[in-house]
């Protein structure tokens, strides 16, 4: 009888692994094509993975909450409708040991296996260069992962390599004394719990923040400069077209894309801001992909990615940012909507804030928050004097990786999207 094997899927570049967080399905229920199967968590996106055949579930291989590698086989669908017995494509059975959250490195790993390892789950592709490299296990486990729980990932263990390539034999005490020092100042403070005093557990996109977060602040020497726009033209612009705007294409026209079209242009003129670092080397991306951070109904924050922002027009901005913001709300973001960004704003005026000192999503080097549009009373130079007037005036905080740009760089290049804002066309058709 034929049979189908449903495998982890690849949701992105970089994902190695993914989380299987529900299984919508049982043995031996029958499903249809694109019926949902289960979800599944990485450190990026959660994704519902339809059935891509009709049968029925025979085997389901991983329980929920179960971290397993891409290309693993999770289930088996019998495509005669029926269950089997056994069939020539048969999944092998899966160790208890693979059936957890947590995997060992495997026996083919040139790790010392004369003890067990820790519950770190190592993904193939570092397994494989731990055993190219001759890594042992005390290096394994030394490393320090920048995956969700700290799980070692390929640009760490390479990191490691290179690291380890160049230290000399007197400075590798010197290096091993410094990374004890570095988990002892960030062991967690002790915190005492009244009896009246509420424990909540962080859910697994709180926790995946909170990592993200942390190890932004440790990679990036963060500096943030700020900048007063007069908005007034802007504000008045939206305010006379924003209704014909939406009888014309059907989308609400908001400030963020204003705000996202003076951020690309400014981009463009200033590149080493739309950069990564790689160690002691500068990546200067092509593509200038700016994320929105987007606020979901469980209080969690998501980035969706508005690819090639500097190529599209206001109305084409307009309805890339409803659309992922409308998807990242119901949970609907495909995991290609995420990825790739090289610059990020995040609102803090949707929240009636008025300035923030944003993180930098990392490897991106610089994150703008802008803050609300109030009306204030302002000094205006005309021909007749000083004149003071009610003017529509907001805050722009701008956060940068201080190892490559530098306070005139980020100065420069945050007055320039002020001054964009300002100098808004406000003869601009619709």
């Amino acid at each position: 009888m034929a049979s189908f094997n449903i495998v982890m899927p690849k949701l992105g570049e970089s994902i190695q692994e993914g989380t299987i967080t529900k299984w919508f399905v049982k043995e031996g229920d029958t499903v249809e094509e694109d019926d949902m199967l289960f979800e599944v968590a990485t450190d990026k996106v959660d994704s519902e993975i339809p059935s891509p055949v009709d049968g029925v579930i025979t085997k389901i291989l991983f329980p929920e909450e179960s971290l397993v590698a891409v290309g693993e086989v999770l289930a088996v669908i019998s495509m005669d409708g029926e269950e089997e017995e056994s069939t020539s494509e048969e999944a092998p059975e899966i160790p208890e040991s693979k059936r957890t959250p947590a995997a060992s490195v495997n026996e083919e790993s040139s790790v010392d296996e004369s003890r067990k390892l820790s519950n770190r789950f190592y993904s193939p592709l570092v397994k494989t260069i731990a055993k190219e490299e001759n890594v042992s296990l005390e290096e394994l486990e030394a490393i320090e992962g920048s995956g969700a729980g700290g799980r070692v990932q390929k640009k760490d263990i390479l990191t490691f390599l290179e690291n380890k390539a160049k230290a000399k034999p007197d400075t590798k005490q010197i290096a091993t004394s410094a990374t004890a020092s570095a988990v002892e100042r960030k062991a967690p403070m002790p915190v005492s719990i009244g009896s009246e005093d509420a424990v909540i557990e962080m859910d697994r996109v709180r926790k995946l923040i909170a990592d993200h977060m942390v190890m932004s602040k440790q990679v990036s020497p963060h500096v943030t400069s700020v900048v007063e726009a007069d908005v007034t033209e802007l504000v008045l612009w939206r305010n006379k077209n924003k209704n014909a705007f939406q009888e014309k294409y059907g989308d609400k026209i908001t400030f963020m894309p204003i705000f996202t079209e003076a951020v690309a242009a400014a981009l463009a003129e200033y590149p080493l801001v739309n950069s990564s670092v790689d160690g002691d080397k500068i990546i200067m991306k092509k593509n200038i992909n700016v994320g929105i951070a987007v606020a979901k109904p469980d209080g969690n924050l998501i980035v969706p990615v508005i690819k090639n922002a500097e190529q599209k027009n206001l109305v084409g901005l307009s309805k890339e940012l409803n659309r992922l913001a409308n998807a990242a709300r119901t949970n609907k973001l495909d995991p290609s909507d995420i990825q790739g960004g090289t610059f990020t704003i995040t609102n803090f005026g949707s929240f009636g804030n008025i300035i923030g000192t944003p993180i930098i999503s990392q490897p991106q080097v610089a994150i703008l928050a802008t803050g609300i549009i109030e009306k204030k009373p302002a000094v205006l130079e005309t021909p007749s004097g000083d004149v003071i007037a009610i003017r529509h005036k907001m805050y722009l905080s701008l956060s940068y990786d201080h190892r490559i740009i530098d306070g005139a760089l980020g100065g420069a290049f945050l007055r320039r999207i002020a001054d964009l804002l300002e100098q808004f066309d406000t003869n601009r058709a619709i």
